[in-house]
């Protein structure tokens, strides 16, 4: 057993917090089963406290890979040229929240539009989701300075528009089914699904990533095999029962049973379709960010070609892979 453990090959893989966040889960599903470990792979996890940490992780060449969402590469990342960040695999579309309107205030929101003057809530201060509302803000002509954004933590969230006290919430899962399904909100925008995101976005775009860096990146072999067993780690997420998942995931990670349970159902369908992020889907996300907030001036940004190193994903999928 010792000399099957020497042959494989060590990657270290930082992943953006909290352990609980469904956007990485596929990371953490593919390390707890040793899917990994079954493709050659002994990948050692960080969890660091949030999204920017990982990127900074990448800067510091304190990890071969890094999860987290691509605003945060582009903010925190590297800087240089040389050092400049590779998508290697897609993991989400956007933060899988829905903008909701309390059924309280369905006659003062009705659409986007309705939002000027309105207080709108988030999870947390400067939460993910909120370059995604300055989006919607800006593509009906509004800026995010006409809202007044108010944050009260998850289940503060939940509280804030089950009674009415904001006109509309980013809720995250699995609170956002939960409200709807008990019919004590609206949807107005739905980011849960990649086909969700497109529709209320008009284009497809890009949120959680893995990257590396290109002065550092893995060998496309490794980054092969590391693709497999996140893969499997998805069909396992849309398939196996939820109490299986959270025997092996632990506690940090999965929770209560029953949380997990409802959290898994209301995520298994935010994941890219293969991993595969295009040229076209990178452009779009930029151009959110950017009409959030501009970028900082040291910011070296490559072209969304640049930014992407999918050949030995998109390998896996050719017929003579097959």
């Amino acid at each position: 057993m010792l000399g099957v453990i020497l042959l494989l090959q060590t990657l270290t893989l930082a992943i953006a917090g909290p352990a609980t966040s469904p956007e990485y889960l596929p990371l953490r599903v593919a390390h707890a089963e040793g899917h990994f470990a079954r493709e050659g792979l002994n990948v050692v996890l960080k969890t660091t406290r949030a999204e920017p940490g990982a990127a900074e992780a990448l800067v510091q060449g304190q990890a071969d890979l890094v999860a987290t969402s691509l605003e945060a590469m582009l903010r925190f990342g590297p800087r240089s040229a040389a050092q400049a960040p590779r998508i290697v695999f897609g993991l989400s579309a956007a933060p899988p929240v829905a903008l909701l309107v309390p059924t309280s205030q369905a006659e003062t929101v009705r659409t986007v539009t309705d939002l000027p003057g309105t207080r709108v809530g988030l999870s947390t201060p400067g939460a993910p989701e909120q370059a995604w509302l300055a989006w919607l803000l800006a593509r009906s002509g509004m800026t995010l300075a006409q809202v007044w954004v108010v944050s009260h933590g998850n289940r503060g969230l939940v509280s804030a528009v089950e009674t009415g006290d904001v006109h509309a919430g980013l809720v995250p899962e699995p609170f956002a089914s939960r409200l709807l399904a008990d019919g004590r909100a609206r949807l107005l925008v739905d980011l849960r699904t990649p086909a969700a995101v497109t529709q209320a976005l008009g284009g497809p775009t890009v949120n959680a990533a893995v990257f590396a860096r290109a002065d550092r990146r893995p060998r496309d072999r490794d980054l092969a095999a590391f693709a497999r067993a996140v893969l499997a780690a998805e069909q396992q997420l849309a398939t196996a029962p939820p109490a299986e998942l959270a025997a092996k995931l632990g506690k940090r990670v999965a929770g209560s049973g029953d949380d997990f349970a409802e959290r898994l159902e209301s995520t298994r369908a935010i994941y890219l379709d293969g991993g595969l992020v295009t040229a076209e889907q990178v452009k779009q996300t930029m151009a959110l960010i950017r009409a959030h907030q501009p970028l900082p001036a040291t910011s070296r940004v490559p072209s969304p070609e640049d930014l992407l190193h999918l050949e030995p994903l998109r390998r896996l999928s050719a017929p003579a892979a097959r």
